[in-house]
Order: C-alpha cells, then structure tokens, then sequence
C-alpha cells in the first residue's frame, strides 16, 4: 500500500498575500518536521497549485491510525503552537481540515501531482462508498499517468477539538465532505489529460462530484518521520 499507515490527515487552504515566501519556510523547515515528530505521524507532504484562486494549498499527513490525529500528544502540540507557528497561522484563511480512514491505497509512490476530490454522500451512504472504493481503485490506476489512487472516509469527530492553533486561525471546517479521492500522477499534465475520465468513472459509480471540489496540486515538498 502506498500510504503509510491506516488514516490520513488531510487539509486545504490559502494563505494572506505577502505571507508567502514566510508560510513556505516555516511549513518546510519548521511545522512539518514537529508533526512528523509526533508518535503515529509517518509521512508529510506539502502541494500547491499556483493558478487557483481559493484552496491554493494542500497538505496530507500519513499517519497510523485515525487516532494518531486525536491523541493526547497530538493535541499538546496544537495547544503550545511556537513563536513562528503564533505569527503564521493567522495568516491562513479559506481552510478546510479532516481527519480520514483509508478504504483504498493501492499503486507505489510519490506522483509529481496529486489530484484530490471532497465526495458528499449524495448518491451513496458510508457502506456504499467502503464497497466500492477498491475497484474504483482498481479502474482509476490502469489510466496511463496514474501512479496511484487512495479513497479515504472523513471523521470530523476526530478532528474537531478546538486547541490553540484553531484560534489563531479563525473558522476551520472539520465537516464540509464525506470522502476525498486522491490520485497520485506522474505531473500536472497527465492528470488534467484524465480528468474527464476520471470524473466519468466517479459518476458511473453513483458518486455525484462537483468540479469546485476537485483540484490538481504540484507537489512542493514531502518528508518521512525517518528523514
């Protein structure tokens, strides 16, 4: 399974102009090494796609188990943000953060973009989703220029304590989506090259996908807990 672990820490967001060049060194040398130094953190990687104009930013978090994002270590850490994390977080805006279980994971790798898709469950429940995760899997990787594909159920619930960092930020919302799609591609281009198809394999499913919630990330920077 490409993803480490059973659950992801998924977010999107935008960050106030002129905050930046800051936001990207902080995020880089600071703020992803002392998640990935919490306990069941495996991997991080940071995304961009420079020509949205909301949810610019796309961070995921690898980790354990779902409870890895709600456990007592975790949560100090968000309780006793550090000087730069006080001076950074108010600078993010539009922002959209769950926790989620994997239902699928399947290919190997880091792609040069991801491709990520909120799901509401309009078309089917929780079960449903679980049920067809792993075919839909199975479809979307045999599409030239995927690397890998991941289907994950959100749970707000875990995610949903207000801490410290919360504050800083302003409104967080835990519960805007049921699910997320991820698709690993090689780049840019071979994922926008498969976006109607891969779309049209979603709905065939029974899965109803608005366009806003789909976007394409660069990928800017990944980091084990190893490294």
């Amino acid at each position: 399974m490409p993803l480490k672990g059973k659950a992801i820490m998924i977010v999107w967001h935008d960050i106030r102009q002129g905050s930046e060049p800051d936001y990207h060194l902080w995020h880089t040398r600071e703020h992803m090494p002392e998640r990935l130094a919490v306990r069941g953190f495996l991997r991080g990687r940071r995304g961009v796609d420079w020509n949205r104009d909301r949810h610019r930013y796309l961070t995921l978090y690898e980790g354990e188990s779902i409870g890895t994002f709600g456990s007592p270590e975790y949560l100090r850490r968000l309780n006793n943000p550090t000087p730069w994390t006080l001076r950074t977080q108010p600078t993010f805006y539009n922002f959209i953060r769950c926790a989620c279980v994997l239902a699928a994971s399947i290919g190997r790798g880091v792609g040069g973009a991801m491709a990520t898709i909120r799901v509401p469950f309009n078309g089917v429940d929780d079960a449903g989703f679980r049920a067809l995760a792993q075919p839909l899997a199975e479809e979307i990787i045999e599409l030239e220029g995927v690397s890998a594909v991941h289907l994950a159920v959100a749970r707000p619930d875990v995610t949903g304590a207000k801490t410290r960092e919360t504050e800083l930020r302003g409104m967080t919302r835990d519960d805007i989506f049921d699910a997320v799609i991820m698709i690993d591609g090689i780049g840019r281009r071979e994922l926008d090259r498969l976006d109607a198809k891969i779309m049209g394999r979603l709905r065939a499913r029974g899965l109803s996908i608005d366009p806003a919630e789909a976007a394409i990330y660069d990928m800017a920077f990944c980091l084990d807990a190893t490294d």
